[in-house]
Formats: structure tokens, sequence, C-alpha cells
């Protein structure tokens, strides 16, 4: 909560820094004999020209921190400024990003474009991806006595409060594994305690790995994590992955895995007409962050950019035309010439 805070200090101040140059020209401009300032409209359409909106999500939650992230190592002034928008969550990012004035960019989770399949078809052309970001886990946690996941038929089963990744992915990918439970949406926190008292059989979380309730928690004699099956009842928007003992040597015994499956995260763009106003901005912030990617990968900064790789595709969507560009200029300068 302190690094979102900050960021969002470091926005505000940016404004504020870029609301003072413009004062300062304006200032100057005004000391010169015979020319008049400019107009509020000229200096409003100046200042607003390259700012890009980017939908984050929930406050508390790692996509907003990431916008600020990138925030703080893109912004350049009246030359790019970069706002991180709260939102209600990974569908609504998507929801502001395809009605809402002001937003270029949306960090969504790749299972949202499910919400789409009647109400637009056609979803997966007015949206591209910039990059793919990191992976959130399926984590479903349960009491002593639930050995699979067909124990939890009937059970209830916490999926976190709405507008949460969990809330959305937990209940879909129970619905396409066929698992019909009694759906809960309090806190984590709270489901953990009614687990302790079995008045809850398990909680679903959808966030990287290691989550601290689990590593932070004295959970002994029978709670661990279940196993969830990949196959193509899921391959459409989701991956393969594990959990290790090393991530939570408390609840996986040495030397073994459990297997679950991930939700991509994906900073996406709407897909603005090539040469347009908008593209141009989108444009102009794709090839700050990618010059930019070493800073953000340096201490200080979350350390799921370290793992992140420019190159990675994100499928069922077409690359942002300036991203594949900008790979594709760096791919030519890392060829040595012979």
């Amino acid at each position: 909560m302190t690094t979102i805070r900050a960021s969002r200090r470091t926005c505000l101040l940016g404004l504020s820094s870029a609301a003072l140059m413009l004062a300062g020209g304006a200032r100057a401009q005004d000391a010169v004999p015979g020319r008049r300032p400019p107009s509020y409209e000229s200096q409003q359409e100046r200042f607003n020209a390259w700012t890009v909106g980017i939908a984050g999500g929930l406050i508390e939650g790692a996509p907003l921190r990431l916008a600020a992230e990138m925030a703080r190592v893109v912004d350049d002034g009246p030359n790019l400024q970069v706002l991180p928008i709260v939102t209600r969550g990974s569908t609504d990012n998507l929801n502001s990003l395809l009605y809402l004035r002001g937003v270029d960019l949306a960090i969504i989770n790749s299972d949202v474009l499910d919400e789409y399949r009647v109400q637009m078809p056609d979803i997966r052309q007015h949206i591209a991806y910039v990059l793919s970001l990191f992976p959130s886990e399926l984590h479903v946690f349960v009491r002593p006595g639930i050995n699979s996941l067909q124990d939890l038929r009937g059970k209830k089963v916490n999926f976190n409060t709405q507008g949460t990744a969990a809330a959305y992915s937990g209940p879909l990918i129970f619905s396409r594994l066929g698992l019909d439970v009694e759906k809960a949406f309090v806190p984590h926190q709270t489901a953990l305690q009614q687990m302790r008292k079995g008045e809850m059989e398990a909680v679903v979380f959808v966030t990287s790995k290691p989550v601290d309730a689990f590593l932070r928690g004295n959970w002994e004699g029978g709670y661990k994590f279940l196993p969830v099956p990949y196959d193509d009842k899921l391959e459409d928007y989701y991956l393969p992955a594990v959990l290790e003992a090393a991530e939570y040597p408390a609840l996986i015994p040495a030397g073994e895995r459990v297997a679950t499956v991930s939700v991509p995260a994906v900073l996406v763009a709407y897909n603005w007409p090539a040469g347009s106003n908008r593209y141009q901005r989108v444009t102009r912030f794709t090839n700050s962050l990618f010059d930019r990617i070493d800073r953000l990968q340096a201490p200080g900064f979350d350390a799921k950019w370290k793992a992140i790789n420019l190159g990675a595709t994100v499928p069922g969507l077409i690359r942002f035309p300036a991203a594949q560009e900008w790979l594709a200029r760096n791919e030519r300068k890392s060829i040595k010439p012979s």
C-alpha cells in the first residue's frame, strides 16, 4: 500500500511539475512585448497531448502496483504522462478500455475475454496486447479430509471478494471442470479463519506465488493444496503451472510439487487506427516502456519484472503494431555483422 501511495504521489507531483512548466512558459511568453499569452484551450490541449491512461485495478492489487511502477519509469513530463487508474478489477479494466474516455491501456487477466463471448463476439478485433506480464497461479487450499477436487462438490468454497481475480477466474475454472460448489465471496482472511473452525472447506486464491498467508500461517494436520488438472477445457485462456516445495515448505513435502493452472496477466491496448492521435500516444508509451524495461528489473521495483520476456506471445490476441515493430528493430540490432 505504501508503494502504491508513493507511486500515486509521484504521478501527482509529475502533473504538478508539468503544470508549472506550462505556467512558466506562459509567463515567459507573456513577457515578450506584443505577444499574447497562450489561451486556456491551447494550454489544455498541450497538457493532454501525450497523456496515457492505464486501467490498473483494485488499489490493493498487484496490477495497479505494476501500472504505478510503469508510470514511474516511463513518465517524461509533457512528452509523456502516464496515469494509473483505480478500477473495480480485471473485468472492469476491460470495460474501461472499451468504453471509457481517456483509457488507452489496461491490465487484464486473459480469461476476462470469456465475459464477452456473447455480447461482443468480435472482442479480439478491438484490443491488442503490448506485453505479457506475469502469471497468477490457482491455489486451491483445503481442510483436512478433502483429498480431491471431486470432494468439494456441494461444499462451501471461498473465492475472495467480488472484483478480485479469484472471484472471477475461480468460479469460471470450477465451472469448466464441472465442479458445483457452494460459492462464498468474503475476504480471504475471514475465510481462512472460518476454515480453522470447520465453517469453510476451501479457499481459492488466484495470484502470483508465493502467497504470504500460506507462508506465515501455522497450517498443520492435513491442510494442503489440491492438484488441478490441465486439459482441453482450460487451454484457451490458461497455462499449466506448479506449486513447488521450495515455495511452500510447510505445506508441500520436499521434492514434491502440486500441479495447477495459471491465468496470464496481460497489458493490452485499444486497437486504435494506425496514425490516429491515440495510436501515437500508445506507440510512444510502448517504445519508452520497452526501451527502459531494464530499469523496472532493477532493485526497488516488483520482482515480477525480472521474469518478464518482451517477446512472449499471448494466445488468441494480436500484438500491438508498435510493440511488434520495436521487437523487429531490436532483433536486427542484436545481429552482429559478419
